[in-house]
């Protein structure tokens, strides 16, 4: 049993070595995207003892530097930072942020987000820099095979006798130590300790990866809603009705606003059709998303519609729920703030050299026979 789970490891891990080592230093580099694109001076504004422009207005300046582009959002996050408005299109493809000051509107800088350094990093991490068709499945596939690459070296690595353990449970490096017993601890012994943080990211990667993945992991967290996004319809009867109201989006803004006075961002949603609602949410927290409220109102009532799927109010979601909407921030290790954030940058460093280390380990073997 142990010859067979060998073979697995040492085939499957060669034959998605280079797969993995991509994936590996991609999000090693994503990890402080925050972090470092927060940095320019576009992102703040000086806080004022003033109100913010309604959503609308920043909205009509926004459109008017992106003609032809549809409005997905707009951003607020909070008295000393640029508001954002969020540009999004599938086809033709397109992804832009305008920069804008909260309390006079005027545009502080229009971004080009897939021309940015770590989307770049963020479409090679998701699709190795493939058309997603293809990329996705292949990301998706590569991860699947780590995963069983991780278990067989769990059971390859129990070792025989007590001697044999001591070896494997820290470097025995000494003066002098040959670069090839160094590798063989690198792989064998750094493994032991990186493991157990590498199927954590490989876990959390498959929830994106594969539906049928994403579903028995939710089932059997004891999930029961939908892990679907499916957008929340407006009731079409009410268009002719007195009830309907005017400016709802800004109108919706003002209730968000009022009922999370204290949120690090609050995003609002135009609609696009007669029978969308207006989605909005807020964070509480910078850089967590997991307790992110999701509200939707019906665009002609302002009635709120409950969410059928997982991303709705936080106080309505259940263990199993939380844990979904954790994926990201587990993946990451933004869930420990900064420093889960550089202990992830380092596993995944490590998990990187863990293919170049198994490559070396088999050439040497294969050159000396």
């Amino acid at each position: 049993m142990k010859k067979l789970f060998h073979q697995l490891h040492l085939w499957l891990g060669l034959t998605s070595g280079l797969l993995v080592f991509i994936i590996a230093v991609t999000g090693s580099l994503y990890a402080f995207q925050e972090e470092i694109t927060g940095i320019g001076k576009y992102h703040y504004v000086k806080e004022r003892n003033e109100s913010f422009r309604l959503p609308t207005q920043l909205g009509e300046v926004a459109e008017k530097l992106l003609p032809g582009k549809e409005l997905h959002a707009v951003k607020y996050n909070g008295g000393a930072k640029a508001a954002e408005a969020i540009f999004y299109g599938y086809n033709p493809s397109y992804y832009f942020i305008v920069y804008l000051d909260p309390y006079t509107g005027e545009a502080l800088k229009v971004k080009d987000m897939n021309k940015d350094f770590f989307r770049f990093i963020m479409q090679g991490h998701y699709y190795l820099w493939l058309p997603p068709q293809v990329g996705h499945p292949l990301v998706a596939c590569s991860t699947l095979v780590f995963l069983i690459v991780l278990i067989t070296g769990i059971v390859i690595w129990i070792p025989k006798n007590r001697t044999a353990l001591k070896n494997r449970i820290w470097f025995r490096w000494k003066k002098g130590t040959k670069w090839p017993r160094i590798n063989l601890d690198l792989h064998v012994v750094g493994g032991l300790y990186v493991t157990a943080f590498a199927l954590i990211f490989a876990i959390t990667g498959l929830v994106w990866g594969f539906e049928w993945f994403s579903d028995a992991y939710y089932k059997t967290a004891g999930g029961e809603k939908s892990l679907t996004y499916t957008e929340v319809l407006s009731k079409k009867q009410a268009i002719d009705s007195t009830l309907r109201t005017t400016e709802p989006l800004d109108k919706v803004w003002l209730l968000m606003q009022r009922e999370y006075p204290d949120a690090a961002s609050i995003e609002v949603h135009p609609v696009h059709s007669d029978s969308a609602s207006i989605a909005a949410n807020a964070s509480q927290r910078e850089g967590k998303y997991w307790n992110t409220d999701y509200r939707y109102f019906d665009q002609y009532t302002l009635h709120e519609i409950p969410a059928k799927n997982i991303y709705g109010r936080l106080k309505d979601a259940d263990f199993a729920d939380k844990l979904m909407r954790m994926n990201y921030e587990i993946h990451t290790g933004a869930i420990l703030g900064l420093p889960g954030k550089i202990f992830a940058f380092l596993m995944s460093l490590f998990i990187a050299s863990f293919p170049i280390t198994g490559f070396i380990l088999w050439w040497r073997k294969r050159k000396k026979k």
